[in-house]
């Protein structure tokens, strides 16, 4: 399977959380540091964390150590990608995979 498709499962798979989904609507704000997001929530430290490593393994957002603080920002180039990607998921073209010859979908 071509690589796009996995890399998108990915990034749709991070975003099927609702919790991850409103992390990302913070950060398209701006940089922010971890206790910032941790206010906004009901949760642990190491759930945080976890859904923040979800986010960086999608691609999604990137991360910062500044003294004992991590600071997490939205991974622009990933996103116009991911942006891009989809786009062309959902429109017809010439080289679309539906006009494919042969069982290789």
């Amino acid at each position: 399977m071509e690589e796009k498709y996995i890399q998108n499962a990915k990034v749709l798979k991070a975003l099927s959380d609702p919790k991850r989904l409103r992390i990302v609507d913070m950060l398209s704000c701006g940089e922010l540091c971890a206790c910032n997001i941790l206010e906004k929530f009901h949760i642990t430290q190491p759930t945080l964390s976890h859904d923040m490593k979800v986010l960086m393994n999608a691609g999604l957002v990137k991360a910062r150590r500044e003294g004992k603080w991590i600071y997490y920002s939205l991974n622009d180039g990933c996103l116009q990608t991911f942006y891009h990607q989809l786009g062309e998921a959902f429109t017809s073209k010439p080289d679309c995979i539906c006009y494919r010859k042969g069982g290789d979908i």
